[in-house]
Order: C-alpha cells, then sequence, then structure tokens
C-alpha cells in the first residue's frame, strides 16, 4: 500500500438496547453472508459490503453488535467485490455481529461522510447502537482514530491497525476502549503514528491496549485479525 499525505485529513450502558417498536413491526429481513449493497447518502461511498451472520433473521428479539470496517488506499475504487478477500471480510464468516465494510471510491476517507454512512447503517439494520465498533488498516487505520477524535460518542470501542493518531487530540477518546495495532518496522505509516497517541492516552489513563509486533512490515492486520482474543474484547464492549 502507498500512504497518501496525512493532511489530506479534515483534520456504560450493560445493557443491550431495546426496539423502540414491537419487533415485527421494525425486522427487516437480511439476505445471509456476505452481499454488496449501494448506500443511499452519498459523497465519496456509494457501496459497501455487508455480513449478516447464519442466526440474524431468527433472533428477532436480539440486537447484533455493529462493525464498521476501513479499508486501505490499495481498495479505493469501484469493485467494491475485491474486498472480500481483505482483512476482516476475509475472515469474518461465523462471527457473531453484523459487519459493514464501505468502499471509498475516491481521494480518502472523509469523516464527515463516514458520519452519515454510520448513521444509516445504524437505522437500516437490526444492530445495537451502544456496542458499534470501527476498525481500519492503514489508511483506514488513520481513518479510525481522525473518525473516533471527532465523534466518540459513536462508538463502544475502536481497533486501528498500522494508523496515525494525534496527541493532542486523543483526550477526546479517554474513556473509549482502543486496541491499536502496528508493526516496528512499517517502512509504509511511521510506528510512531501509533506509539504517540498511545502514550498520550496512557499518560491520561485512558482505556488503551496496544500491540506492537517487531517484524511485518505494513501488515499488522493479518494477525490482529487471526487473533481470537480480539473478537471477545470487541464483543465485550457496550457504550
Amino acid at each position: 500500500m502507498v500512504l497518501l499525505s496525512i493532511a489530506l485529513f479534515s483534520c456504560s450502558k450493560k445493557e443491550t438496547s431495546k426496539p423502540a417498536k414491537p419487533v415485527d413491526e421494525e425486522f427487516d429481513p437480511q439476505p445471509l453472508g456476505t452481499t454488496t449493497q449501494k448506500v443511499t447518502t452519498g459523497g465519496n461511498i456509494s457501496d459497501y459490503l455487508l455480513y449478516i451472520p447464519d442466526d440474524y433473521n431468527t433472533k428477532k428479539d436480539y440486537r447484533w453488535p455493529l462493525v464498521i470496517f476501513l479499508h486501505g488506499v490499495g481498495e479505493i475504487g469501484t469493485n467494491v467485490e475485491i474486498l472480500k478477500n481483505v482483512a476482516l471480510p476475509r475472515v469474518v464468516k461465523g462471527k457473531p455481529f453484523v459487519m459493514v465494510a464501505p468502499q471509498c471510491n475516491k481521494t480518502w476517507w472523509n469523516r464527515e461522510v463516514l458520519q452519515k454512512f454510520y448513521r444509516e447503517m445504524v437505522a437500516k439494520y437490526h444492530v445495537d447502537s451502544n456496542r458499534v465498533i470501527v476498525t481500519g488498516l492503514s489508511m483506514g487505520g488513520i481513518a479510525t482514530w481522525d473518525w473516533i477524535c471527532a465523534y466518540p460518542k459513536n462508538f463502544a470501542a475502536a481497533v486501528p491497525i498500522c494508523g496515525t493518531g494525534y496527541a493532542n487530540l486523543v483526550p477526546a477518546v479517554k474513556s473509549l476502549p482502543i486496541w491499536a495495532f502496528h508493526c516496528a518496522d512499517d517502512p509504509t505509516v511511521s510506528v510512531n503514528g501509533s506509539r504517540e497517541p498511545v502514550k498520550a492516552l496512557q499518560n491520561l489513563g485512558g482505556n488503551i491496549k496496544y500491540t506492537e509486533y517487531p517484524t511485518g512490515g505494513h501488515d499488522a492486520w493479518t494477525r490482529a485479525y487471526a487473533t481470537a482474543e480480539l473478537y471477545t474484547w470487541m464483543l465485550s464492549q457496550h457504550r
């Protein structure tokens, strides 16, 4: 992947939420497994991958955790199918959450467009708005840091991988559970992009976990998304 300029950025409740209306009035069955979908909110997102667990349509009284996955610069384009073989979408089958993976079709992730996408996804699917987790790699990891610092109340947790955050912005996410990943020898996005916000959060007493692999170059995500403990941690988080 090629690192674009970071300057392009414009930058607990413990119970599952209850449906506002009777379930049979609001439940909309969905195709199971991974499918491609269109968004209505516009901007530089037009398509996304949707993963629906096998028992989504039968557990009508349950609101699912929602995981939003943000890809890297190598997947920018208009062929959303390529996301099926990338990182989290590649290993999502069998996971007990709904996943949406938008495709950025030009330039860079825009957090205001992402915010519109977030609202559309929470409204459209039978998910728990108190259990929304964002994760991303490289460009998507940078966007994860940027988005959570601007809109921390959206999320129950965040998992930025090979990203860049800014120490002066992280006080906004002091109480947000974050698990960051990076490789020490990353030649594309400096490991300091994770070390610095992590250190700042540690100094603030923030809710931060950090995994740094000594080697691996610009790919901490393969091992991160293969870590069973990561999913246990993600699913334990509530806003």
